[in-house]
């Protein structure tokens, strides 16, 4: 059955589980929650949008629901909530709103903002608004489930030891590369599109981290402008892939969506990579009480938002979005665990990296590890075998920045791996020590905890600031096309424009830059810990020296496929395939810095760093070793994963600086596997020893082998 305009619908009595539209027995089940709620009407629209309203008559334990025979995959509805509307009790039910269900599975159509998506009277925001919204609002559609098939090829998992994040986004990713057929640029087919994945897999990482794909809508003062929520951290429905990034709706299949994202996450797998979703459970799309009611809101408002105590009109924002979501509420918890399960199992995902994460675990309004969220994570079968990753970190409160304060399941964006990172190679005096700490995993944050060093998700550029390529060509940001008079984004880039803002001419400038980009990246996939790579900074990807291109879904965001740097994309390449065939970069167990017996650290004489060495902080140079047979980590198997020794030698000065091989250990031969002062290292290099010298270029990274010579057999 399709709706009908006119037509005289009963619900039947339905289940209140599962929540959502459910297809069985010759129709549909539905089912949604609200505690506020005195009547619920289930509103369903034909081809031509007219509207037939069905009121669910049961309501079982907060929620309401009801049976429709006939109806069939593609049935667009949306609900009416009837109750009090009363902003001083939180409480914001308003009929004439036509409300998206907060399980809908896919989301068509989008929304038009004007004064009708406002639940309040354009004159008296205490007094509810009577403009019927549906002509203005999206609409929630029904889908048949278990259609999709399928492929029977194994699915590869990847310890976290072993992982290599690449942060991307569906639509920049793909929009302009040449390879991808234009029907298909910017969706998630042409992220599964071999053009994409040979990519991906050539370069060796092991995980994409896609950028928010819940379906989401822009805010109201970017559409002013003209402008979109290009990032997508603006969700709207925590159950349905964004319509925005699917070819199939673009050709008119609305609803199309979810079978592709599940394409994509098969060619993903099929490919040897695992996919990690960047999930916004910290705010909705409905923004602060002055924004529109699309769904939560009119549903629910208390349960499913914080709001002030002394004034529930307005919401509690640790956001910086207007407001946050209710981690404390039951049917919040619900929502939440329900949409990571899922997106796990239904459209299996790997993981997720969660935004803003600190706001989960503001279950009282403080920030606690034990808060119910993380137990429910830690309880759940499904959602604690996933990969977690946390931005530990949120808005304006006493306790907003967490890092290494999250549950031992968790991993950690580090921020402070960024900062002192950045710092280094732009001469900053960071000191030794700092650096040592963040190289060697921060176990000043997770050790203490019995937390390895994976704990740590090490990056030096995220899609939040500058890529790489700006990181080393820009001083300031430069975000005049936001709209906001370059108000906007973090001036705290900690970045370099090496002589020149901007595009350079100059050979000396833009070798400079070039090197830079080499220390860097070979810092991040060096360390221990997991490092995570912008997409496109192998490629010198550059936004303009724009910091914050949330809106800017055009050529400025999208990656320019045509303006490619070969050599920085070969360099990182190489540096991946080195790490992964190096078991002794990517270590399971701290080795703490300066106090490790494993990790000797060398002054640039060759001689031992000293207390007074490690407190300098002046000092911009050292050399450790890493010893490829001291107490290795183990395979699956238990077989050792030994590996050759390595000398590292740092150096962070502006001049060049000549380094005394340390005796580390006697009889080795070291030669020259990686040089970011020039990467066109000659083999084979020449041999050096114990005593020998050798001159490290500045502000690079000289990485030296020490090949282990097996035993010769004894003689029978």
């Amino acid at each position: 059955m399709t709706a009908v305009a006119g037509a005289e619908v009963t619900a039947l009595p339905g289940s209140p589980f599962p929540l959502g539209a459910t297809l069985r027995d010759g129709g549909a089940n539905f089912a949604v929650a609200s505690g506020v709620a005195d009547g619920m009407v289930l509103c369903l629209f034909d081809e031509g949008g007219a509207e037939t309203q069905v009121p669910l008559r049961d309501y079982d334990a907060g929620v309401w629901h009801g049976f429709l025979p006939g109806i069939r995959a593609g049935q667009a509805y949306g609900y009416r909530a009837a109750g009090p509307y009363d902003p001083a009790r939180g409480v914001r039910c308003n009929p004439a709103k036509l409300l998206l269900d907060p399980y809908a599975r896919a989301v068509s159509g989008s929304v038009t903002f004007g004064p009708d998506v406002l639940g309040y009277a354009a004159d008296h925001p205490d007094l509810p608004g009577d403009a019927d919204s549906a002509a203005s609002v999206p609409r929630s559609l029904v889908l048949a489930g278990g259609t999709f098939r399928w492929r029977d090829a194994a699915h590869v998992r990847h310890r976290f030891s072993d992982t290599i994040i690449y942060e991307l986004h569906v639509k920049g990713f793909t929009m302009r590369h040449p390879g991808i057929p234009p029907e298909l640029r910017g969706t998630y087919a042409g992220l599964g599109h071999d053009a994409a994945l040979a990519h991906l897999v050539d370069l060796g990482v092991t995980a994409v981290e896609l950028l928010p794909v819940h379906e989401s809508v822009p805010e109201s003062f970017l559409v002013a402008r003209g402008l979109d929520n290009y990032w997508g951290y603006n969700t709207i429905g925590y159950f349905a892939p964004h319509q925005g990034y699917s070819a199939a709706v673009r050709a008119g299949k609305p609803g199309g969506q979810v079978d592709e994202f599940k394409a994509m996450v098969d060619a993903l797998h099929a490919a040897g990579l695992e996919i990690l979703l960047d999930v916004v459970f910290n705010h909705t799309a409905e923004s602060n009480h002055l924004g529109p009611t699309l769904c939560y809101r009119g549903l629910d408002n208390p349960a499913y938002y914080r709001l002030e105590p002394d004034d529930p009109r307005c919401y509690a924002d640790t956001t910086g979005c207007g407001n946050s979501l209710n981690a404390g509420d039951p049917l919040t918890l619900q929502l939440i665990m329900d949409s990571l399960r899922y997106w796990l199992t239904e459209m299996r995902v790997d993981g997720f990296r969660f935004d803003l994460a600190t706001t989960l675990g503001r279950q009282d309004g403080r920030f606690d590890q034990v808060s119910a969220f993380f137990d429910l994570v830690s309880q759940d079968p499904v959602v604690s075998r996933a990969k977690l990753i946390a931005e530990p970190w949120d808005v304006g409160q006493m306790d907003s920045y967490d890092l290494g304060r999250f549950p031992p399941r968790w991993r950690e964006w580090n921020g402070k791996y960024r900062d002192t990172m950045r710092d280094f190679w732009r001469s900053h005096p960071v000191g030794l020590r700092e650096f040592a700490t963040r190289f060697c995993g921060s176990s000043d944050l997770y050790a203490g905890e019995r937390r390895r060093p994976t704990a740590s998700v090490n990056l030096i550029t995220v899609h939040d600031g500058f890529t790489l390529r700006d990181l080393v060509s820009y001083n300031d940001k430069h975000n005049e096309a936001n709209g906001e008079a370059n108000r906007d984004g973090t001036t705290d880039n900690r970045s370099w424009n090496c002589g020149a803002e901007g595009p350079a001419t100059d050979p000396a400038i833009l070798t400079l830059r070039e090197r830079q980009s080499r220390a860097m990246l070979s810092t991040l996939l060096l360390s221990f810990g997991v490092p995570m790579l912008l997409g496109g900074d192998e490629l010198g990807r550059t936004q303009q020296g724009n910091n914050n291109a949330y809106c800017q879904d055009n050529e400025i965001a999208w990656v320019d496929w045509s303006q490619t740097d070969t050599e920085l994309q070969d360099f990182t390449r190489r540096l991946i395939a080195f790490r992964k065939q190096h078991p002794v970069f990517r270590r399971r167990r701290f080795l703490a810095g300066a106090e490790a017996s494993e990790l000797c650290w060398y002054t640039p004489s060759g001689s031992a760093m000293t207390a007074g060495d490690w407190s300098d902080p002046s000092a911009l140079a050292t050399a450790f070793y890493l010893d490829g047979s001291d107490a290795p980590d183990r395979a699956a198997d238990g077989t050792p994963l030994l590996d050759d020794d390595f000398l590292v030698l740092v150096n962070g000065w502006w001049e060049p600086l000549e380094f005394t091989i340390g005796d580390c250990r006697p009889g080795l031969a070291w030669r020259a596997e990686i040089d970011t002062f020039d990467p066109a290292v000659a083999q084979p290099a020449p041999v050096l020893r114990v005593g020998d010298r050798v001159t490290v270029g500045p502000r690079s990274v000289l990485v030296l082998r020490g090949p282990r010579v097996s035993p010769a057999p004894e003689s029978p």
